[in-house]
């Protein structure tokens, strides 16, 4: 798990720091009989323009010219691969399904996650993923609102809107349901054009 707080730390800063350089993001929302999905994608590249291999720091320069200083860490492989001018893509997905189908149980919450790193002597990279399952107890439904209120394990509440009125219908006080959310992110550095 070292390597994924690594890379998710790595991942975060170059994230927050280029933000603002306008990326390229894709939602989308599938609705089925007793669920509804939203997944999301956000691509952002930039440009390698300097290596400092002393210290560990990579700048990059997105396409709108904001200019980022990373200090990546010595658990990320392969950084003596990184060149001048190479591109490097940042690919976050998450998606949230929210079945409101009734199950039996203990209300739970279970985490899963995964990791691949870039192969020694490739270029820079990997992925990190996690899968969060929630099943949750129905504390009120609003028909007038068209709400339902969940508590899940930790005690927590959140209100969900249903649109579907049938569906709401068929949920009551002390019914259970299950949530999974998703996250995925992917950091690939691809070589500088040949001039």
């Amino acid at each position: 798990m070292k390597t994924t707080k690594v890379m998710t730390i790595v991942a975060v800063a170059f994230l927050a720091q280029i933000a603002l350089a306008q990326p390229q993001t894709n939602v989308e929302v599938t609705k089925g009989p007793d669920q509804t999905t939203v997944k999301g994608l956000t691509r952002m590249t930039a440009t390698v323009v300097g290596i400092d291999k002393t210290t560990r720091t990579v700048t990059l320069k997105t396409h709108e010219g904001k200019v980022v200083e990373l200090e990546v860490t010595s658990e990320a492989r392969n950084f003596d691969q990184l060149a001048l001018g190479d591109t490097v893509t940042v690919a976050y997905s998450e998606a949230l399904t929210v079945s409101l189908m009734k199950k039996k149980g203990e209300v739970s919450l279970t985490e899963r996650g995964t990791e691949q790193r870039s192969a020694p002597g490739a270029k820079p990279g990997g992925t990190l993923g996690r899968e969060v399952t929630v099943i949750a107890d129905v504390v009120a439904v609003n028909h007038k609102a068209k709400t339902v209120t969940l508590k899940g394990p930790k005690g927590n509440t959140v209100e969900l809107k249903v649109e579907d009125p049938e569906r709401l219908k068929r949920l009551h006080r002390g019914d259970q349901v299950e949530a999974v959310y998703t996250e995925a992110l992917a950091i690939s550095v691809e070589p500088a054009a040949k001039k």
